[in-house]
């Protein structure tokens, strides 16, 4: 395995070189219709890129300071499951702002009563002529609050099994009958909402793929990642990283105490880990082969590492890590932000320590939250455990029984 990026002198860097050295400060749009937003999908909508050529262009540009449009939920999910199932109609309307950022979408899959069981959902989709009448509610809307559309899954079909019944839905966020309430976290950010559909309307030409087969197109989207290796950041691949805090230790002196000293080199470890780790997958993936158990076991491992960053650098400013803004100095970047800046914490301006940005701070608040959002550790480690390693089910999850009914027969 090669655990290097491609040398500073590969061909394939001259072509992003060339077109950024013609764009030096481009737009989204332009970013989008030049294929650098989504460059693994065919054309015209990417470029058809290698993981090598994925690589080249995200340190290309990366190097000459160009983010690409800041809306993970519309470009890493919605946008390759409209491409699977959506009509060509969907296509032209949809994707060409989703990938330059001009239509924000947020993702309306859980909900209150269904818990991990997601196929457990009861909010109804009824169809009436040539439209669907929405009725229920949904839950830790990520960004629904300043999105135009969101993904849905509703039950069409409540004489299904439960993930027979389900289908796959483009929501106007503006639609009649729909509304929202906001859910502030402990880090003071609303970046999470319950949406709420009272009879909402909308066309049947909004819904994606065949009646029915939403399960199976919601499983697309949660499986849908972009290839790349810039997802160091301990706050689900972005924020600051365990290079990132080692550096300001590094720069600041050391450590003196040989317990946290031990701590900063048990992160660095991890840290390795983790990079080497989502090498093996891009190693698999350049052969050709599906990448194994590393792929499985790559969001357990970060979670995890991700709050121990977070503890350590509360750990290393003392007493001071509970004032608020207190903490190592870092640069909040946009991927962080829950929206537009009003709703964020971390660029509040009346910070106890207002030449410091509090990222720190705000990570540490919100690091419980890694372990649980995206699939729970628990579930994660249920899919490891039966997928991977080939283990038996509980026997409760089978016959319907309690724990400790589970347990016992067990036993």
């Amino acid at each position: 395995m090669d655990f290097d990026l491609p040398p500073d002198d590969h061909p394939d860097r001259h072509a992003v070189r060339e077109w950024i050295a013609a764009n030096p400060n481009p737009s989204a749009r332009e970013l989008a219709e030049a294929g650098y937003v989504v460059p693994h999908w065919p054309k015209p909508w990417g470029l058809e890129a290698d993981p090598i050529q994925q690589l080249i262009i995200d340190d290309e540009l990366h190097r000459a300071g160009i983010r690409r449009p800041g809306n993970a939920i519309g470009i890493g999910w919605a946008a390759p499951t409209i491409l699977l199932a959506g009509t060509p109609e969907q296509h032209e309307r949809f994707l060409p702002k989703i990938f330059s950022g001009e239509e924000i979408w947020c993702q309306l899959f859980s909900e209150t009563e269904a818990g991990s069981d997601l196929a457990n959902l009861a909010t109804r989709a009824e169809r009436d002529g040539d439209e669907y009448v929405i009725n229920g509610s949904k839950i830790w809307s990520s960004g629904a609050h300043y999105s135009q559309y969101g993904i849905l899954i509703a039950r069409t079909d409540p004489d299904q099994p439960k993930h027979k019944g389900i289908s796959y839905f483009i929501m106007p966020m503006d639609a009649e009958g729909l509304s929202m309430s906001p859910i502030v976290d402990m880090t003071t950010a609303h970046s999470f909402n319950q949406v709420f559909f009272d009879n909402v309307r909308i066309p049947a030409s909004l819904r994606v793929g065949e009646e029915g087969d939403g399960w199976r197109l919601a499983k697309v989207t949660l499986s849908n990642e972009r290839v790349s290796l810039s997802s160091a950041g301990s706050l689900w691949g972005v924020g600051p990283s365990a290079e990132h805090l080692l550096e300001l230790v590094r720069n600041n002196g050391g450590i003196d105490d040989p317990i946290l000293r031990d701590e900063a080199a048990a992160v660095y470890i991890e840290a390795e880990l983790l990079r080497l780790n989502r090498f093996r997958s891009l190693s698999a993936t350049l052969q050709g082969k599906t990448p194994g158990p590393e792929a499985s076991i790559q969001k357990i491992m970060a979670d995890d590492h991700g709050q121990r960053v977070m503890a350590l650098a509360k750990a290393l400013v003392g007493a001071n890590g509970m004032l608020d803004g207190s903490g190592p100095a870092g640069r909040v970047p946009s991927e962080m932000q829950a929206g537009p800046t009003e709703n964020n914490f971390a660029s509040r301006p009346e910070a106890q320590f207002p030449d410091v940005d509090p990222i720190w701070h705000y990570g540490y608040l919100f690091h419980p939250a890694l372990t649980l959002g995206g699939g729970t550790f628990a579930v994660q480690r249920n899919i490891v455990a039966e997928h991977v390693l080939g283990l038996p089910r509980e026997p409760n999850v089978e016959r319907g029984m309690t724990w400790s009914e589970g347990r016992k027969l067990a036993v």
